[in-house]
């Protein structure tokens, strides 16, 4: 008996060592099969059925590109959010809104309790649309619009007043000024404690204000905005990036900036103002422009590009990323 115990072990043994001496066999490389990977075609879509309005964040490199560089590229920072649940009402010109640093399904059923627990009768809620209408007084309905913003996970929500006749808006910037710091209050009290999110309004998430497109190998940014409110993001965008503005032409729709070189990070830094613990001596501001920020209005939407005077297409696409990310 004890011998048979002992051949069994053996064998036991014997197979144990001739797996793990295959195991290159067994258990292949696999890390590099992605590069023998081919791109099918588009799935062709019947007539009464339309193409999704989604954004590709991680776009496919095209084989010839890798070269030897056998490790993965990172994807592209295509625009951040803060994380925070911030409320504003901002202005530019006669234009009002409400920005809230949340998804657009987020906000719309708050937007909707609002109106549903207040003193006028809603008409209409539609959450693919994103557009409320409330019965307001006899000759006019109040219509709120619930869009996605400007940034990543943010929110834009616009009110208007429509007369009922004719459908055209009435010009009220007093009544919508009030109501609409009403709506920013009730949301500063309600969005820190709401969790949900409406499923019929994820929709509203894909419908994105700002995205970005590759034209003759450089990165344009494209926004939804008349050329106003599109100057307007992108000046604060610079403020709130620290980039140094030395010049504009809003007439030509050109911002003149210049940048500054962080040895320490290896990285071009982009600043307008100086940080405590940055030693003013490392950060050398050119007298001259070094860059321009030209923005363009074509066919109902504006475009964003970076142009380097050197011609360094490097460092204009990490100048644009920083506008990115900071546009709001």
């Amino acid at each position: 008996m004890i011998r048979y115990s002992a051949f069994i072990l053996s064998i036991f043994i014997i197979n144990g060592c001739s797996i793990f001496g295959a195991s290159e066999k067994l258990f292949p490389e696999k890390k590099y099969d992605f590069l023998e990977e081919k791109i099918e075609d588009d799935i062709s879509l019947p007539g009464s059925l339309d193409d999704l309005k989604t954004e590709n964040h991680y776009p496919v490199i095209d084989i010839e590109d890798v070269g030897d560089q056998l490790e993965v590229p990172k994807p592209r920072q295509i625009f951040a959010s803060s994380g925070n649940s911030s409320v504003q009402l901002r202005r530019l010109g006669e234009l009002m809104w409400i920005y809230i640093e949340t998804l657009p399904s987020t906000s719309w059923p708050i937007s909707k309790n609002y109106w549903d627990t207040s003193i006028y009768q809603v008409t209409k809620a539609d959450p693919n649309t994103g557009e409320i209408d409330i019965d307001y007084d006899q000759d006019s309905k109040l219509q709120m619009r619930v869009e996605h913003g400007i940034k990543e996970a943010s929110t834009e929500i616009f009110l208007y007043q429509i007369n009922k006749s004719d459908g055209t808006i009435i010009s009220n910037p007093e009544l919508l000024q009030s109501e609409m710091s009403n709506i920013v209050e009730y949301f500063a009290e309600s969005i820190s404690s709401f969790s949900g999110t409406s499923l019929a309004a994820q929709n509203l998430n894909e419908m994105k204000k700002a995205s970005i497109f590759s034209e003759d190998g450089r990165t344009v940014i494209a926004l939804d905005l008349n050329f106003d409110r599109a100057w307007s993001s992108v000046s604060k965008a610079l403020v709130e990036a620290n980039i140094v503005t030395n010049d504009r032409d809003r007439t030509k729709g050109v911002f003149f900036v210049s940048y500054s070189e962080e040895e320490d990070r290896g990285l071009f830094g982009l600043f307008g103002r100086r940080s405590e613990t940055v030693n003013p001596e490392e950060i050398i501001i050119g007298e001259e422009s070094e860059f321009e920020i030209t923005i363009t209005e074509e066919n109902d939407k504006t475009f964003v590009r970076a142009i380097s005077k050197d011609g360094n297409i490097e460092s204009s696409e990490q100048l644009l990323s920083k506008i990115n990310e900071s546009l709001s």
